[in-house]
């Protein structure tokens, strides 16, 4: 009877929480989709760290969650190839590679510590996701 319980109790844990996302494998998960050329850090830092990320009490210059400074000015020396402080052994932004670029793990939910970003959502949207998946994969450039 106390292995049916069991039993139950974890199909319930696992159906309750929903399917796992799992890492991407493909740098980016974009299944050789090409890199679309205007993404850029400034696009990255006026449609998503500004308007999102740099909340008042996030990562702007008050918040700094996890050291983390997100605000026009700061947020590139803040991200890449800084290490996570969440997973050391990954890089913020790992340059050329977003499937090992945590901060890209952390806007699409999969092989993270902690919470998806932005905390409780409203999460980014596809297009968004694209947008620092595709500028990641340009190599990150400060532009």
């Amino acid at each position: 009877m106390r292995r049916i319980i069991l039993l139950y109790t974890a199909a319930f844990l696992m159906m309750s929480c929903g399917k796992l996302k799992e890492l991407p494998t493909e740098p980016g998960g974009s299944g050789g989709e090409p890199v679309d050329p205007t993404a850029t850090f400034t696009r990255v830092q006026n449609e998503i760290f500004t308007p999102t990320c740099a909340a008042l009490g996030c990562h702007d210059t008050l918040g700094q969650q996890q050291g983390q400074v997100l605000a026009p000015g700061r947020a590139y020396a803040s991200i890449v190839n800084q290490p996570s402080t969440e997973m050391p052994s990954l890089m913020r932004v790992l340059p050329g590679d977003p499937a090992n670029s945590y901060l890209y793990r952390k806007i699409t939910g999969a092989g993270i510590s902690g919470d998806r970003m932005p905390q409780g959502g409203p999460y980014l949207s596809d297009a968004q996701i694209k947008l620092v998946r595709d500028w990641i994969r340009r190599g990150a450039p400060n532009d």
